[in-house]
Order: C-alpha cells, then sequence, then structure tokens
C-alpha cells in the first residue's frame, strides 16, 4: 500500500491511496512508527480509501491507544461512503471505543 506522510511542525497527516484490509496493516503501521516524537496531532486522511474492512478499526484502535502514551492526538477525516458506514456501525455496535472522539462530525 502507498502511504504518504506531511510532517509539518507538530502535526502529522497520514495518506494512505487504497483498499486497508489486513494485508496493508504492516504498511500503515510503519508509517505511523516512523513519525518524529514531536508530533502530538496525526490526521488519518482516508479520502483515496474506497473499501475498509476491520483492520481499519484494528489499525485506529491501536494508533488512539499508543497516542495515549505519546502525549498525541489522533483524528479521521475523508471518509469515503464505505468506510463510513463501517464507522458508524461501529460506534453504534462498540461504544466503549469512543469513535466518535476521532471521527469528523457531520
Amino acid at each position: 500500500m502507498l502511504t504518504s506522510t506531511i510532517v509539518v511542525e507538530d502535526a502529522a497527516i497520514v495518506t494512505p491511496h487504497g483498499d486497508i484490509d489486513f494485508e496493508a496493516l504492516p504498511s500503515l503501521r510503519a508509517a505511523a512508527h516512523a513519525l518524529p516524537a514531536e508530533v502530538r496531532k496525526v490526521t488519518w486522511d482516508l479520502s483515496h480509501v474506497n473499501f475498509a474492512d476491520i483492520a481499519v478499526l484494528h489499525l485506529l484502535d491501536e494508533q488512539c491507544f499508543a497516542a495515549r502514551h505519546h502525549a498525541r492526538r489522533v483524528f479521521v477525516r475523508g471518509l469515503r461512503p464505505q468506510p463510513s458506514r463501517l464507522f458508524q456501525v461501529a460506534a453504534t455496535t462498540l461504544p466503549d471505543c469512543n469513535w466518535a472522539e476521532i471521527l469528523p462530525s457531520e
């Protein structure tokens, strides 16, 4: 999976290009681990992701957990229809995961 990352001061935007499934997770995790320590805000721009399965939920749950230990905030933007529906279902069925904290407000 092709992933581009832009870092400006203490903010980073990570943009995956393509579908997010379990095969894509290693490269997405590598992109997240490569962020400089001074990054305090990470935005996952999913505007180039047409399809995502439960792997994206695992990825972002991991990122939110790790962010607590690095004094970071994690956000998601650019949700296309199918990934948006996946997050809506996740927010309804897994309310303890606090998906609303990272997802764009409607």
